[in-house]
């Protein structure tokens, strides 16, 4: 038997493949005021930063002021890539159904992108009434607040919960809350999970296994 008793599941990354896809127009977007950035810099430096972080970062990457429209811009590009290519992360649809306790998602990115991307891949049945956003607390991983809030809220302790992240600040965010957190590698461009996880692992084949 499982000592879980709740999995927190992160979304970009972990349920929906979207990371390619929403760094690749935030790269695009900054190379547009001169940043010079490819996609294997994107992912290295944007994937699991709160937005306002990486428009920073492309401010001093340009050296140009970024205009306060540039994240509704970035939005509205993104989405549309969403409706064109999202997709399930390979092999979740399974754990999720074999999933033999209570799970929820809890993510840094906005409840209607949430929303939008787990609509897109197939899985937003599987989270309607439990979804988690840092936008409604307003504090950004590696606060813990989101899965404490999202622990308390689907009645269990952080020491009763596992978290499943892919990025390092999501990483660090459970574990400041006490929670066990496994890290999802397959996109672990910097070799920085394996650290500071709990466990980690790079297919979704292996999860119910580890549970």
């Amino acid at each position: 038997m499982s000592k879980y008793k709740c999995v927190i599941f992160d979304c970009d990354g972990v349920l929906v493949d979207s990371e390619p896809i929403s760094i690749q127009i935030l790269v695009d977007m900054a190379n547009g005021y001169g940043a010079n950035i490819d996609l294997a810099y994107g992912m290295k430096h944007f994937k699991g930063s709160f937005f306002d972080a990486c428009k920073t970062k492309i401010a001093q990457l340009s050296n140009k002021s970024i205009p306060d429209s540039f994240q509704e811009d970035y939005r509205q590009q993104s989405f549309e890539a969403f409706k064109k290519n999202m997709q399930a992360v390979k092999g979740v649809k399974h754990v999720l159904d074999n999933l033999n306790v209570p799970f929820c998602v809890a993510s840094s990115g906005p409840e209607d992108k949430i929303k939008l991307n787990l609509g897109l891949a197939g899985l937003l049945p599987y989270f309607e009434t439990k979804i988690f956003s840092c936008y409604a607390i307003s504090k950004w991983k590696p606060d813990p607040a989101v899965f404490l809030w999202a622990a308390e809220t689907m009645g269990f302790k952080p020491s009763e919960c596992l978290v499943i992240e892919d990025s390092l600040s999501g990483v660090k965010a459970a574990k400041n809350g006490g929670f066990d957190v496994f890290g999802f590698t397959a996109h672990d461009y910097n070799e920085e999970l394996k650290t500071e996880a709990t466990k980690t692992f790079d297919s979704m084949d292996a999860l119910l296994g580890m549970i």
